[in-house]
């Protein structure tokens, strides 16, 4: 590599953390999903939001990552544009290219400690702790340290305490 694009990549790798910094989100959502053996689907991802004159801002991001979707989120509101998310949701992509960049480029911002949270919530998954009760719990009480930082409906939900007193029962 010259040292002409050695230069344009940290360009852009410095950009993208900043940009990240202002309009990025980790977060992992416990989504009810009636397919699955425990009712619960575990669904960490990485965004990115914009309007729609940023498009060409969230291509450079997509393209650099050479991984995740771009989705347009139509608004009826009074806002002019509609809105543009560059998401990732694939756990091997989330595991391989974003954690390792965001390691490689540390966040300035209190966004640091929520991607430090979801990394651990990512290697957890990559291990297969999300595939049991225990497992689904400790993630679940990590995901309340992220963002907003409330309550877990996944700990709250009923059918999720009934399988809690069966195990205890079990015991």
């Amino acid at each position: 590599m010259s040292a002409e694009n050695q230069q344009e990549r940290l360009d852009i790798e410095n950009w993208i953390l900043g940009f990240t910094d202002g309009e990025g989100c980790f977060s992992v959502s416990f989504i009810k999903n009636k397919t699955t053996k425990t009712g619960w689907q575990i669904f960490p991802e990485f965004v990115i939001t914009q309007g729609a004159k940023s498009l060409p801002a969230m291509e450079i991001v997509k393209n650099y990552f050479q991984c995740g979707n771009l989705f347009i989120n139509r608004r009826s509101d009074n806002h002019r544009e509609h809105l543009y998310r560059y998401c990732v949701r694939s756990l091997d992509d989330l595991k391989n290219k974003i954690t390792p960049f965001f390691r490689k480029h540390q966040l300035k911002t209190y966004k640091y400690e929520d991607f430090e949270i979801f990394s651990q919530i990512i290697t957890l998954m990559s291990l297969g702790v999300h595939l049991t009760d225990k497992g689904r719990d400790k993630i679940a009480k990590l995901v309340e340290m992220m963002n907003r930082k409330k309550k877990s409906r996944y700990l709250k939900s009923s059918e999720t305490k009934r399988q809690a007193r069966a195990r205890a029962l079990v015991r």
